[in-house]
């Protein structure tokens, strides 16, 4: 199957353009533009009430729908710890910061709006907030402690050290109790969330707008994975590792 962009042209609605792809819904969003119920006015028609260009429009709406896909074979636990590491950092973390806050915000709307038809919409929000509040600090600590300690023993442990030993014993963070805690953080929420709204599927004959919040929350939920597979499975499993090594 070959990555498509929107099939956009002057006429297209900007509730069917959100429809095709929820993530369109930011840039609307950005030029206060309403997609949802009110979304029924022809692109270039909206183009001409905001003053606004419409191909720069539409190159906007192509790029916030493009799809990257990495190859699925990627062998992770080859990768250099450096390169792990600034992988985890600058692709997941800021990522994930970022998306979640958009979420946010997006979710408290949408609960606001259709608090009285959708009340359990108030627990799911309040769930995303808690993990967001203990997950942000969460990564912070790891950029900051962890990973730094992570790639100071795995250069001295490459490089046959002489003070490779002491530096573990010295300065030893607890990898395993981070494995734990992240699991911790994450899981409760998550789970909550996904009963709670179906694993993410809307009911039938949602709005545009609660289409979007579902597909935003089910992209942060899989970004969640991935991002605890990389730490848990594969950057924490052999930085002990080599903890043990240097013990021995």
């Amino acid at each position: 199957m070959f990555l498509k962009t929107l099939e956009i042209n002057p006429a297209t609605t900007v509730s069917e353009i959100v429809a095709m792809n929820h993530r369109t819904a930011e840039v609307f969003r950005k030029y206060d533009i309403e997609y949802c119920c009110g979304g029924k006015w022809p692109l270039e028609t909206i183009c001409m009430i905001k003053g606004l260009q419409f191909d720069d429009l539409k190159k906007e709406l192509e790029n916030a729908s493009r799809t990257t896909q990495l190859p699925p074979n990627l062998d992770y636990h080859s990768w250099d710890i450096d390169f792990l590491t600034n992988y985890i950092i600058h692709v997941h973390h800021h990522h994930l910061i970022k998306s979640m806050t958009d979420t946010e915000n997006i979710l408290q709307h949408f609960t606001v709006e259709h608090e009285k038809k959708y009340p359990f919409m108030m627990e799911v929000q309040l769930l995303f907030r808690k993990l967001k509040k203990e997950l942000i600090p969460h990564l912070q600590y790891e950029e900051e402690i962890i990973f730094p300690y992570i790639r100071q023993v795995s250069h001295a442990f490459e490089n046959n050290d002489s003070y490779a030993k002491l530096l573990v014993k010295t300065l030893r963070k607890p990898l395993d109790k981070m494995m734990h805690n992240e699991h911790e953080i994450l899981t409760d929420p998550i789970l909550k969330i996904r009963n709670l709204t179906n694993s993410y599927q809307p009911p039938e004959k949602a709005c545009t707008s609660h289409k979007v919040v579902m597909g935003r929350l089910k992209e942060n939920d899989n970004d969640l994975m991935q991002h605890v597979y990389l730490e848990n499975d594969v950057l924490f499993p052999r930085a002990l590792q080599i903890e043990k090594e240097l013990l021995k």
